[in-house]
């Protein structure tokens, strides 16, 4: 991607250098499991055959605590500060993009903030550790993420680049889209009334927050910030999340009813179709 490296966004919350206690998981509209967290929660749910996904519902009372951590500088490499502006970068274009998206349709769009942790962190969604993967929190309309989990895109989930990097903060600020729509909150209320269709109305839901992100790529093309071999690798951190390939890579056989995120076919499917029309109208995964 063209980009400047320099800059910090003011929407940018750095907490690496805090440290705090743990809480539990519960309140705040639920946890909503990242890019990542999924590879946990299904070799979990696989070995145990139980449902460690019902963790992250939305188990009742308000807000989590706020965090009980301390500040401490910050110890950053080069290597992360440049990380960090990228993020900075993604994160206020994306922003900027639905800005524009909002006020074309008569919306107002609020924005949402990103905080980068280590190890782990309090958010209104319950306590959030690395092995998690990066996730939105509707809760505090919060990104959160660890930069060590691009390391872990990279080597373990073979999806290199930049552009597979911005994807996923993408994929997240798609959640906050939703949020503002009401979309979010429309889907936890049907969850709830029709426990059987959870994981089908939670992939539908993934598969918008993919698009999304393909609605602000398609404003990157039309900028001509992107560089030859981008797309592709967009298309290759989808693909790299896809739920049967991440229960494939947990070596327990491929389990459809399991899925929440969608298939790699259908996560790369979504995220290009956003990625060529640019139009949210056309992300309607739940009338597909």
């Amino acid at each position: 991607m063209r980009w400047t490296p320099g800059g910090r966004s003011s929407d940018i919350d750095d907490e690496r250098g805090a440290t705090g206690g743990r809480g539990g998981f519960g309140g705040g509209g639920g946890m909503r499991i990242g890019l990542g967290g999924a590879v946990v929660l299904l070799v979990l749910s696989l070995v145990f055959h139980q449902n460690f996904f019902a963790l992250l519902g939305g188990g009742g009372g308000g807000p989590a605590a706020a965090p009980t951590g301390q500040a401490a500088p910050v110890a950053s490499t080069p290597e992360e500060d440049k990380e960090v502006q990228f993020v900075s970068f993604v994160l206020d274009d994306a922003q900027k993009t639905w800005t524009d998206i909002f006020q074309r349709e008569g919306r107002q769009y609020r924005h949402a903030r990103l905080v980068l942790f280590r190890d782990g962190i309090q958010s209104a969604c319950g306590f959030a550790e690395t092995a998690m993967g990066p996730f939105y929190c509707p809760g505090d309309e919060r990104v959160y993420i660890d930069l060590g989990f691009f390391d872990e895109l990279r080597q373990r989930f073979g999806a290199d680049g930049d552009f597979a990097q911005a994807y996923v903060i993408a994929h997240e600020l798609g959640h906050h889209v939703q949020k503002l729509l009401g979309t979010e909150a429309k889907v936890r209320s049907l969850q709830e009334r029709a426990p059987d269709q959870g994981n089908a109305l939670s992939v539908a839901l993934e598969l918008q927050a993919d698009c999304y992100a393909g609605v602000w790529g398609h404003s990157t093309q039309q900028r001509q910030i992107l560089e030859q071999g981008d797309m592709q690798e967009g298309l290759n951190a989808a693909a790299a999340v896809g739920d049967d390939r991440i229960q494939r890579m947990s070596g327990q056989g491929i389990h459809p009813e399991s899925f929440t995120h969608g298939t790699s076919a259908q996560r790369t499917q979504w995220f290009k179709r956003g990625f060529d029309s640019g139009r949210p109208e056309d992300c309607d995964t739940f009338g597909r």
